[in-house]
């Protein structure tokens, strides 16, 4: 089984294709950086998917791309971002108000972190 890495070089229409083959070693990489334990046959499965994967990769290299700029979102919107404005807020005796425990003007709260 290939794995096909694209990379390009900004230019649409420029890719170049370097071919990595999959095998037991690199499931075995895969799960050693994922902190997994794979076993024969969960590798197998695995090598299977993965070459779903890439045939659905290589299905998708068949479509004529030639003129296409590279999209890295999906739509042209922009942000709209309101003033930053300083506002009115909640008193610090209305907030503690219906705190189940505190010392003003803080909030009591069970410790989660023990040492």
């Amino acid at each position: 089984m290939t794995i096909y890495h694209f990379v390009t070089t900004g230019t649409a229409g420029l890719a170049y294709f370097c071919t990595m083959e999959v095998t037991d070693a690199l499931v075995d990489h895969l799960a050693r950086l994922s902190r997994l334990r794979f076993t024969d046959s969960e590798k197998q499965e695995i090598r299977h998917d993965l070459q779903r994967m890439i045939g659905f990769v290589e299905k998708l290299n068949e479509v004529d791309t030639t003129g296409l700029e590279p999209v890295l979102h999906m739509s042209t919107e922009v942000n709209r971002l309101r003033k930053d404005e300083v506002q009115g807020s909640v008193s610090t005796s209305a907030a503690l108000q219906n705190a189940a425990d505190s010392h003003p003007p803080f909030f009591t709260v069970p410790k989660v972190i023990k040492k």
